[in-house]
């Protein structure tokens, strides 16, 4: 993933609202998940914006996000969701999807996700 320069205000609101007394990489990782169960209204419709090693799909690519999958199956420091995708269901990371319908908390939520990892931060 490509690396973007600073928004302060995006900063300031995964500073307030995702990670806000969080101490420790576990902390952090729940403090994300919980905003994206709190903000993501599944089902909606992504595209996939950028090819990945662990996912089958290629850019452009249009699926349905069915679920946030939880926590103790997310590996490699991303999260992943649940999608239906030419007729079957599967797990791909949510860095790699652009919601094309839905409303602003889902958009707003996962491009805070993908800021955040973008700016190289860790759990």
């Amino acid at each position: 993933m490509k690396r973007i320069p600073e928004n302060k205000a995006r900063e300031e609101r995964i500073a307030n609202e995702v990670t806000v007394d969080a101490y420790g990489s576990e902390e952090v990782m729940v403090g994300w998940l919980t905003y994206l169960q709190d903000n993501l209204a599944c089902p909606f419709d992504a595209e996939c914006i950028e090819e990945m090693e662990v996912s089958p799909l290629r850019k452009g690519e249009k699926v349905t996000v069915l679920e946030l999958i939880d926590a103790d199956e997310n590996l490699g420091g991303d999260f992943f969701v649940r999608i239906e995708w030419m007729g079957r269901k599967m797990g791909v990371p949510l860095t790699q999807l652009k919601p094309l319908k839905g409303d602003k908390e889902t958009k707003q939520a996962i491009e805070d996700w993908q800021y955040w990892k973008a700016r190289g931060y860790q759990f």
